[in-house]
């Protein structure tokens, strides 16, 4: 049977044996090792594989997933034949799940064919932008669409509905000037997250507090809704009835699968033969 094994995306590998837990109890004569990758045969002599004299093999930067298959060849004792024993190995890359935010809001707005309703988007965008921009984040607009809204005994009224994404951007000069959590996506983005909820609370304290009119675009309280978004890099997917030793990591998709997209899940299709496909 193979054995899975799980290494992290563009770090070194656990180490891993040629020899069964009978074999390490046993002392063998002139063992002999022999690694094969997907690529081929492996040799210390490529920086990215170490392999001991012992048959220990360590993968370094690793980002090739597949099937590794170790030959050991040994004596029990010195008149006896050699043996031979095939050990196999299934490699996975994974990586943590990115995480994003998805940001939802409405607001009264002009009549739905306005240029009035289009300079208002690209202005929010940017303030939203600014807002979180020293914190090496970015909203993307998913999108914007203007509805007529019948309201509750009134009559229609014109509602933008936004849908935007908030994510953290990789800052790897701010990262090694920094000796703190501060550093790190996940926090970043939860400063960010806060930041927005902010902005709109304030606008909703200064729309109650203006004694004239309120202006023909405004945010519409209580519509904000941000929810935590987890996506995985094309190619790979979380599945944990597949990798149970691996529930929450972006496993690479295996032959037979394939994520063409920052989703969740590899899908299936029966004609992806390599591991990691991005397109059926």
């Amino acid at each position: 049977f193979s054995v899975k094994v799980y290494v992290k995306l563009h770090h070194n590998s656990p180490r891993i044996l040629c020899l069964t837990s009978h074999l390490r109890n046993l002392e063998l004569i002139d063992p002999k090792f022999q690694w094969k990758g997907p690529g081929g045969g492996l040799s210390s002599e490529n920086s990215s594989v170490e392999i001991s004299p012992t048959g220990t093999l360590i993968l370094r930067n690793f980002n090739l997933s597949g099937v590794y298959t170790c030959s050991i060849f040994y004596k029990l004792a010195a008149m006896q034949p050699d043996k031979n024993l095939l050990i196999k190995y299934l490699i996975y890359a994974y990586s943590d799940p990115n995480i994003y935010y998805e940001v939802t809001a409405r607001y009264h707005a002009a009549p739905c064919n306005s240029s009035h309703n289009t300079y208002f988007e690209k202005t929010l965008l940017q303030i939203l932008n600014k807002l979180v921009g020293e914190l090496s984040c970015v909203v993307t607009l998913i999108k914007a669409e203007c509805h007529h809204v019948k309201m509750q005994r009134g009559g229609l009224q014109n509602e933008i509905f936004f849908t935007f994404s908030v994510a953290s951007l990789n800052r790897e000069k701010h990262n090694r000037l920094c000796q703190d959590n501060a550093c790190d996506a996940s926090h970043r983005l939860i400063k960010a997250k806060q930041l927005i909820e902010t902005f709109f609370k304030q606008q909703v304290e200064v729309s109650r507090k203006r004694s004239e009119p309120l202006p023909e675009i405004y945010y519409i309280e209580g519509t904000l809704h941000i929810v935590q978004v987890d996506c995985c890099y094309p190619g790979y997917g979380i599945n944990a009835l597949i990798h149970p030793n691996c529930p929450e990591c972006c496993v690479v998709c295996s032959p037979g699968s394939y994520n063409p997209s920052n989703g969740i899940h590899c899908l299936r299709c029966d004609r992806s033969l390599i591991y990691g496909a991005t397109k059926c």
